[in-house]
Order: C-alpha cells, then structure tokens, then sequence
C-alpha cells in the first residue's frame, strides 16, 4: 500500500498489535534479529483524544499553579545567571525565583479571568490508539513477517495479525 499523504509510512503491513509495547516488541525482535529496522514504522489507528478530568478549576489553584510554574523557571533562570557571576549568585537564585513565581502567578491569574468561566476544571488529556500495525517496505516484508511469526511461536501470543 502506498501512502497518499506525504511523510506518512509507505509499504505494507507486517503485523497488527493491540497496543503500543506489543508493536514496539516486535520492532525491537527484528532489530535484534538484525533486521533492517530502517524500513520499519509502528502506526497508531483508530486515534482517540481521551481527557481525563481531574478537579475543578479555582482562582487559588490557578494562582497556585502559576506561581510554582514561575518558580521552577525563576530556578532555571536564576541558575544560569548565576554561572556567570563570582558574588551574590545566592541572591540572583532567590530574587529569580520569586520574581518568576509573582510574574506567572499574576499571568496564570489572568489567563484564568479572560476564560470567562467556559472552563473551570482541570484535566490531562492523552491521544491513545485502538490498533498498531508495523509497516514494512515491500522489498523486506516477506523476512519480517517470517521473523514475526518465529516471534509470535516463542511467545505463544499467536500470529501477529496481518492487515
């Protein structure tokens, strides 16, 4: 199967798999059994966003949020400036954070208000797929699908499932 999108995976399918590690097991079989790993893509399909979500969103928590947001990258700040002094890098550190945390709290304080309310929770939101196919350029699928199949018989898993 040629890919009619460009920069997407061309060849044909080698093996289908439930889910991510069981494809990237295989991929790594091949590469250990020094298959041209080269030629090889892992595919998710049937993509689904799925957002998990976690709290409800407060003025608190999203000056809260902001402000250890802003601390952490007052640290990150802080620390390298602090590389290029010989005096009072303790201080750069300190002052670097707390202006980080002030700024990010105010900014995280505002970005909050111009929500209107549309959104006050919080979630994590992950793109997880139903299947994963291992594709193979056409001139090395016939020794991957041998190679997965010798797979699939020490494992007892089965047959990798075809296209």
């Amino acid at each position: 199967m040629v890919s009619p999108v460009p920069g997407l995976p061309t060849g044909i399918v080698v093996g289908t798999y439930d889910d991510y590690p069981a494809a990237q097991k295989a991929v790594d079989y091949l590469a250990d059994q020094k298959f041209p790993v080269e030629n090889l893509a892992i595919v998710g399909s049937d993509l689904r966003q799925v957002e998990r979500v976690t709290g409800r969103l407060t003025w608190g928590k999203a000056a809260l949020g902001g402000l250890a947001t802003g601390a952490w990258l007052g640290l990150f700040v802080g620390l390298l400036l602090g590389l290029f002094t010989d005096e009072g890098w303790l201080a750069i550190i300190l002052l670097s954070v707390l202006w980080g945390a002030i700024f990010m709290m105010i900014f995280g304080l505002v970005g909050y208000a111009l929500t209107g309310g549309r959104r006050d929770f919080t979630s994590q939101s992950v793109t997880v797929a139903g299947r994963y196919e291992v594709y193979c350029q056409h001139q090395h699928a016939d020794e991957a699908r041998n190679l997965l199949a010798r797979l699939s018989l020490q494992t007892g898993t089965g047959t990798p499932q075809g296209p």
